[in-house]
């Protein structure tokens, strides 16, 4: 590293920080060190780096989610994935480090031992940007064909299927998704909707949202209103999409269930107690968080970890 800071006459410190990545450097520096490093065969020593900084019995959590007023962190995800992760890393005495995708560059987050991921990002990209930081790292999301990291989550595809032969014994024969598959783990609960309505020759509307909120479920089913779109069922890729879709529904004037039968996913404790009471697909959070930790640990301690699913419910109420 010196040898680069001295060919680009620039300090250590800068080409360490434009190697991680870091937004503290300008894409055009980044390059030139990483075209520099490529040149001189330059590629980081994970092993030394630990042995230089020992083990600080920190595992970093980053939750990849943007916190709003509408999203917030004391939903149930994060907030259990996490009590789950605190639990079991406590007791294997280590420390947490908690914090979002945007202070992920921080000095203390590149000295930590290992890394948990909460959420992939749109097509992967927060995985491919941790992946740099070349630490072991376990992610909560979805599995993919090809894909090497040890990954935790729901039966995603199972969940949606769930939710079609739902729709279909009740009848509804014009079913709309509401939600962005450029994620992961909406993909799989998209594609397991298509697949067991497909089934039965019934092909679901795709209104894509980015954001997963009251508001943006709201929108999209005055959207659907606007463009006089025909619907009876709609499963939304969260409960608040869910929940904004029938307050638009109910301000149409039509009835949930009666017109229109609305399921969200998550089964977040709002859930039971929203008017009419939604259905949901049920994950065992805590669970995952527990597991997502001790397969960091294995991870850290250079035991092998593999990618695990975990089973999904449909819970019935009133919606």
């Amino acid at each position: 590293m010196a040898d680069l800071a001295e060919l680009a006459g620039l300090s250590k410190i800068t080409v360490s920080r434009a190697l991680s990545d870091s937004p503290l450097v300008n894409p055009a520096t980044r390059e030139r060190i990483r075209e520099l490093a490529r040149e001189h065969g330059y590629k980081l020593n994970i092993n030394a780096r630990n042995l230089r900084l020992r083990r600080s019995h920190t595992v970093a959590v980053i939750v990849e989610m943007k916190p709003s007023t509408d999203r917030t962190m004391f939903d149930p995800y994060p907030l259990v994935l996490l009590g789950g992760i605190s639990q079991e890393l406590t007791a294997a005495g280590y420390s947490v480090l908690l914090t979002t995708r945007q202070g992920a560059t921080a000095a203390a987050v590149q000295a930590a031992d290992g890394l948990i991921l909460l959420g992939q990002g749109v097509h992967q990209d927060a995985v491919h940007r941790f992946d740099k930081l070349g630490l072991p790292m376990v992610v909560w999301g979805a599995g993919s064909r090809g894909d090497t990291h040890v990954v935790v989550g729901s039966d995603n595809r199972l969940g949606g299927a769930e939710v079609a032969n739902h729709f279909f014994a009740m009848g509804r024969r014009h079913p709309v998704f509401i939600g962005n598959p450029s994620h992961p783990e909406i993909y799989e609960r998209l594609n397991g909707f298509v697949d067991a309505l497909g089934v039965h020759g019934i092909k679901p509307l795709l209104l894509r949202r980015d954001d997963f909120t009251i508001e943006s479920g709201l929108d999209a089913v005055h959207s659907l209103h606007a463009r006089k779109v025909g619907f009876d069922a709609i499963f939304a890729c969260s409960d608040l999409l869910a929940m904004g879709a029938i307050r638009g529904i109910q301000e149409m004037g039509r009835s949930v269930p009666g017109d229109v039968s609305v399921v969200g996913y998550d089964d977040m404790p709002l859930a039971a107690s929203f008017q009419p009471p939604l259905s949901s697909v049920r994950q065992d959070w805590q669970e995952g968080g527990i597991l997502l930790a001790r397969k960091v640990l294995a991870l850290i301690q250079g035991e092998p970890a593999h990618s695990e699913v975990l089973p999904v419910s449909l819970v019935l109420r009133a919606s």
